[in-house]
């Protein structure tokens, strides 16, 4: 599942690269990334726009699936690829390929509905960031049950997140920020609380829990 997310962003983002230079898809190639943002990326105002219709149309809805595999460059795309077959290797390695794909695109629709939420200045959003930072939710997840097990400060598997928060903190302000990083947090946190159930046990303890308490 974790290489074939890969692939697939690989796949897209080498189409609008080698396009841009004129290599493949002839004079019209050059603005296949442009028409790719402006058709597939995620927008918060057509969610505002949605929620005070209510009228979901096929072609905006299908964006908060679509907007992880649109990325702005091929250094965008290239971290985003890089990151999601690091934190996919761990991760994939206990659940199984099912849960690999709820937490990614779960956390990639959450993320976009927190963005859309809050954004207002900066409405769009595209690529996988917020769904690899699921996975690094759920990678943290994994760390804080092995961390509990050990009878160490589970706080530590916290230690991730907190570095590449603070990483880009650093980067807003050195080069300013935007409003991006709202779906990173809000997909992380989603990987990490859908970790409970999705992986392997999860609901059967959670379930037992619950019963203990009834």
């Amino acid at each position: 599942m974790v290489v074939a997310l890969f692939l697939m962003i690989l796949g897209f983002e080498a189409a609008y690269t080698l396009g841009s230079q004129g290599i493949v898809g002839g004079p019209q190639a050059v603005g296949w990334r442009q028409a790719a943002i402006q058709t597939y990326a995620y927008n918060a105002d057509i969610q505002r726009w949605m929620l005070a219709n209510g009228i979901y149309p096929f072609e905006h809805v299908i964006r908060y699936i679509t907007y992880p595999f649109v990325h702005a460059s091929f250094t965008h795309a290239a971290f985003a690829g890089v990151i999601l077959l690091a934190m996919g290797k761990f991760v994939g390695e206990v659940f199984r390929q099912w849960a690999v794909a709820a937490v990614f695109a779960g956390s990639a629709i959450f993320g976009a509905l927190a963005h859309g939420m809050v954004a207002h200045e900066q409405p769009w959003l595209m690529g996988a960031y917020p769904g690899v930072y699921g996975l690094i939710g759920s990678f943290t997840y994994l760390m804080w049950l092995r961390l509990g097990e050990l009878g160490e400060r589970q706080v530590r598997a916290f230690s991730l997140i907190g570095f590449l928060m603070g990483l880009q903190l650093l980067f807003a302000l050195l080069f300013g920020g935007d409003s991006m990083w709202i779906a990173d947090v809000a997909g992380f946190c989603f990987g990490f609380a859908l970790s409970f159930f999705v992986a392997p046990g999860g609901w059967t303890k959670i379930r037992a829990k619950l019963q203990q308490r009834g």
